[in-house]
């Protein structure tokens, strides 16, 4: 199953929108324009659904209903978010989830919701508020979405949210876990237990991603021999030899290996990992061009045969210099004084004229995100 629409009110840079999704989705826009918020909508899906989580912590960790509420939403309380789930390769949808949250106006300040919907198909299963809920609105505080006594209808919807993973790896984190004290950001995306995460892996399952990510490294990686993962003092580490003048070559653990093959490690690892909704924050960072270039295909690639969604926000011009890329494929986000828009490229006329006249996707969309007025950058220094 994948997302094939996301309609949403008042979603922190987001206004209005109401668009399409395919099952390999390219967010591409200005800095601030929304790109990491829109990839937020599923984590807060995902938060909402997964278990020891629920809509109280959830709208708690993005620091309230003030927080994720639309600055351009003026009069209108509501923060809405309507999701249409497909089977892969159609655009008719099988399950649609759609909720409304605002705040309590005075008390504690709860988010609750204003409403919670369900359909499969045509039928309606939940509407919310219920009798139930007006006979006791404390229920408004929680979704049936995070409750197991409650979704047996729909448990399917809860299952799909809950599997989304997103991986935004930070190589410092990964490094050097043990100077970033404080509590764990819920979920790790930022990798700091990337380790931990692969360690978990049974272990034939394990070698055998580990060996598709090694014959990647070879190619990607100059010196690139072997890669293991090995356990010292009960402890996980990554092991990489590299082709050198001593006989039997020169090992690294993961605190000397490059950003750039950290981050390498981390993209081919998630695409391997499970078949859920897979969010990818900017995985050009750190590359080489000519690699970043590859992504794309590598994507198509991997995702094909466990019919996996992909959506990933990108600034690369090597990354959507792929001409395989579709132009249904690249949503185009336009901030504005009323918040941002979001366009399907395909839906812009002077941009499928400029494809068919042979630009690549990169060369048409780049120019559309940079600053309007760039060039004063370093008029004042």
């Amino acid at each position: 199953m994948f997302i094939s629409r996301v309609v949403l009110k008042n979603w922190k840079n987001f206004k209005e929108v109401d668009i399409p999704i395919t099952e390999r989705a390219f967010i591409v826009g200005p800095n601030a324009s929304g790109k990491s918020n829109l990839l937020d909508v599923f984590r807060f899906l995902r938060d909402i659904a997964k278990s020891g989580g629920g809509l109280q912590k959830a709208v708690l960790e993005r620091g309230g209903i003030s927080k994720i509420r639309c600055l351009a939403a003026r009069t209108f309380p509501n923060v809405e978010i309507e999701i249409h789930i497909s089977e892969y390769g159609s655009t008719t949808p099988i399950w649609k989830y759609a909720i409304g949250i605002k705040q309590e106006p005075r008390g504690n300040r709860q988010p609750r919701l204003t409403y919670e919907r369900v359909w499969k198909g045509d039928r309606q299963l939940l509407s919310r508020p219920d009798s139930e809920d007006k006979e006791d609105d404390e229920r408004l505080t929680q979704t049936h979405l995070e409750q197991i006594n409650a979704n047996k209808e729909f448990r399917e919807i809860n299952k799909f949210f809950e599997n989304t993973v997103y991986l935004h790896l930070l190589p410092q984190l990964l490094k050097h876990p043990q100077s970033f004290t404080g509590p764990d950001l819920p979920g790790d995306p930022f990798g700091k237990g990337f380790l931990e995460r692969i360690s978990k892996v049974n272990e034939k399952t394990r070698n055998a991603w580990l060996r598709k990510i090694q014959e990647g490294l070879k190619i990607a990686v100059p010196q690139f021999k072997e890669f293991k993962y090995i356990e010292e003092s009960g402890r996980p580490h990554l092991e990489a030899v590299y082709e050198h003048w001593r006989p039997n070559g020169g090992k690294q653990r993961e605190e000397q290996f490059s950003d750039g093959t950290l981050r390498l490690i981390g993209l081919l690892w998630s695409l391997q990992e499970g078949d859920g909704l897979l969010l990818l924050e900017e995985p050009e960072l750190s590359l080489n061009g000519a690699i970043v270039s590859k992504i794309p295909a590598l994507i198509y690639k991997l995702q094909k045969p466990k019919k996996r969604q992909i959506i990933l926000t990108t600034h690369s011009t090597d990354l959507l210099s792929d001409r395989g890329i579709s132009l249904d494929e690249i949503l185009l986000l336009e901030p504005t004084q009323e918040g941002t828009k979001i366009q399907i490229a395909s839906s812009i006329p002077e941009i499928k004229q400029m494809l068919e006249q042979g630009m690549t996707p990169a060369d048409i969309i780049i120019p559309r995100t940079k600053p309007r007025n760039i060039n004063q950058l370093t008029f004042g220094f």
